[in-house]
């Protein structure tokens, strides 16, 4: 054996008691030896978290049913999507696209291919200054419908983004963001309220419609997934071909081209992906996402009740990310660019109508 193995199989038993927490936890990674035992999850190991996850994220969400009405809650269990049009009446979503298109402020951009993303985070220095923004993300219409498909009762993270988005066919490399996959092994929510309308040829958010269900077949292909994870063919975000959506009995995706003033909130268990573009283009929105630890009981359990955390989950990981990188632990995914707008198309002394 050589001395490189040892020294692996000594730390492999020094980690095991955190190894073995972690199996209660969001980790999705296979390279943790016991998530990642082929052995172990042939036996059921992945399915128990992904069932186990699952009912109590559907505990939670009871514990949470007034935030959206009952016919939301029933197309939710159905699609595994909320969308909520004509979201604010149209003197306040004037006054909020104002403020966003004004706005300037510290950013920072990840490239995916050939697409940017480009996020600024809502710290309570920038939302002091805008007071419409504000208003807007302290609002039930926009936090209800996050909070019950994500099934915690705390702040999500928040930024407004931007999609720099680029033709989907031609030379260059392609978005991954464009392959359809499921986020983790658990419910997630994550949420898109649209400042400008999304045309169906510029990259939509699409959502494979139900795939958020455990049904038979597809707890099986988390089994299957999760055996080939554990040999290193894959990470803990699984993608899936149509192809395969198909002999899921799933339906074709759903391509999320809505007017502006639409807000989106997916369960990221389910497929989706970012829709194939024609053009370049520049999509501007409220972004924010919610992945606490699924195995939590509690609703209302938030790290925000911390005084300097509270509207800088953003930031936090970032400043996370960046300690990391100087560790040499992890590349950097963030780049800062400094300040920065949303729209850069638009100049700083334009007044919308």
């Amino acid at each position: 054996m050589s001395e490189g193995s040892v020294l692996a199989r000594i730390r492999n038993i020094l980690l095991a008691p955190i190894h073995a927490l972690q199996i209660l936890s969001g980790n999705k990674e296979f390279r943790n030896p016991i998530l990642g035992s082929e052995r172990l999850n042939r036996k059921g190991l992945h399915v128990w978290r992904v069932k186990t996850a699952a009912r109590i994220a559907g505990w939670r969400r009871k514990r949470l049913r007034h935030l959206v009405t009952k016919d939301e809650r029933s197309f939710f269990a159905a699609n595994g999507f909320i969308e909520r049009r004509n979201l604010l009446s149209d003197e306040d979503f004037k006054a909020l696209v104002r403020e966003v298109e004004s706005l300037e402020a510290p950013a920072r951009e990840m490239r995916e291919g050939r697409a940017v993303t480009r996020r600024i985070p809502l710290t309570p220095d920038v939302l002091a200054k805008n007071p419409a923004i504000k208003a807007f993300l302290n609002s039930e219409r926009w936090t209800g419908p996050i909070r019950y498909v994500g099934g915690f009762n705390v702040e999500p993270v928040l930024s407004i983004q931007t999609i720099f988005g680029t033709p989907s066919q031609g030379a260059g490399e392609m978005d991954p963001q464009t392959d359809l996959h499921t986020d983790t092994f658990h419910s997630t929510a994550k949420a898109w309220y649209f400042l400008y309308d999304v045309p169906a040829d510029e990259g939509p958010f699409t959502y494979v419609a139900g795939s958020h269900k455990l049904t038979r077949r597809r707890l099986a292909w988390q089994k299957r997934m999760s055996i080939l994870g554990s040999r290193g063919w894959t990470g803990g975000s699984f993608r899936i071909p149509l192809s395969a959506v198909k002999r899921l009995h799933l339906p074709m995706p759903t391509k999320f081209a809505v007017p502006a003033n639409t807000l989106v909130v997916g369960d990221t268990f389910g497929f989706h992906a970012r829709g194939y573009s024609a053009r370049s283009s520049v999509r501007v929105e409220f972004y924010a996402s919610q992945r606490p630890n699924p195995f939590l009981p509690f609703v209302n359990l938030d790290v925000a009740h911390i005084p300097f955390v509270r509207g800088r989950k953003e930031v936090i990981g970032w400043y996370l990310e960046d300690w990391l990188v100087r560790l040499g632990l992890q590349r950097e995914i963030w780049r800062p660019i400094g300040q920065a707008r949303p729209r850069p198309d638009i100049p700083s002394n334009h007044t919308p109508s």
